[in-house]
């Protein structure tokens, strides 16, 4: 008895979508920025990949930064209001809130001026020399894009770092109006002082190695920097997490117990205090998700 032509030709089509998938292998999903508020950047595949929850907290919750929370959030409104801004680096000490403060940054704003259509989207560090391909598919799309590369440095031998900097000054196209860069940073100039030194002392014009390589930083309109917290403001943003979480613990207990994290630790920090508070609601049977 002769098959049935709707499964003869499903059987035909699986034949192909095999075929092709062994020839080119598994084919990414097409971009789809309505989809989502922020995506992660898949270079090999040229994919933006949608983010349905991102990990980030609120910026009311940010303590300790207040005046570079200030600067950033009207940088980024008049970005998301189509008006002049800065690509910004935000450098400094570690746990300080640096990325927490761009991702809440961005939520806060997004969440102000829906009309703007404001996205972020993460660059990993190792796809810093792809940027020229995410901005070939934003360059045209009517939504405004937060390019977000956390944790950015470049070590020895690394010439991504020329990648970025065609993204900062534009290039012959330009930067897109709708997309702006910001980055954080551990070093001020994003290289290694060992890296800066051995441009110097290998160079046949060591002066222009040198500024070839630190003067990538000054390409950032804004240098946001954050500084290890004293004990006060480490204990403010403890207090700030308790109160949010409704933590039940008497002051002293807070304090004694917050300050003796901090020191098994060897430092205080924003991380440090969450860290604390994190372990307080487990041991109150909460949850801080």
């Amino acid at each position: 008895m002769p098959k049935d032509p709707i499964e003869l030709l499903n059987t035909k089509l699986d034949r192909i979508a095999a075929l092709l998938e062994n020839r080119f292998g598994n084919i990414p999903p097409a971009n789809d920025l309505a989809s989502a508020d922020a995506f992660v950047w898949h270079a090999a595949d040229k994919w933006l990949q949608p983010v349905e929850k991102v990990n980030r907290v609120d910026i009311g919750l940010l303590k300790g930064i207040d005046r570079v929370r200030d600067i950033l959030l009207e940088n980024t409104e008049r970005f998301a209001d189509g008006v002049a801004a800065n690509n910004v680096l935000l450098w400094g000490a570690r746990g300080m809130g640096k990325s927490s403060l761009v991702k809440a940054a961005h939520a806060k704003v997004a969440g102000e001026k829906p009309e703007s259509q404001f996205k972020i989207i993460e660059v990993h560090r190792e796809d810093v020399h792809s940027l020229p391909d995410l901005l070939a598919v934003l360059r045209n799309e009517p939504m405004r894009f937060m390019v977000f590369c956390d944790d950015l440095s470049f070590d020895f031998d690394d010439t991504s770092y020329k990648s970025l900097k065609a993204v900062l000054d534009g290039g012959v196209e330009g930067r897109p109006a709708n997309v702006i860069f910001y980055a954080t940073s551990n070093r001020r100039h994003l290289l290694l002082r060992d890296m800066i030194e051995n441009e110097r002392s290998t160079a046949i014009t060591p002066a222009e190695a040198v500024e070839e390589k630190v003067s990538l930083s000054d390409r950032f309109g804004l240098w946001l920097g954050f500084h290890k917290c004293s004990q006060d403001e480490y204990l403010e943003m403890v207090r700030g997490y308790v109160a949010h979480f409704k933590l039940k613990i008497t002051e002293d207990d807070l304090v004694a117990e917050a300050l003796e994290w901090a020191t098994t630790r060897g430092s205080r920090s924003g991380r440090v205090a969450w860290q604390f508070v994190q372990d307080l609601a487990g041991r109150q049977g909460k949850n801080t998700g």
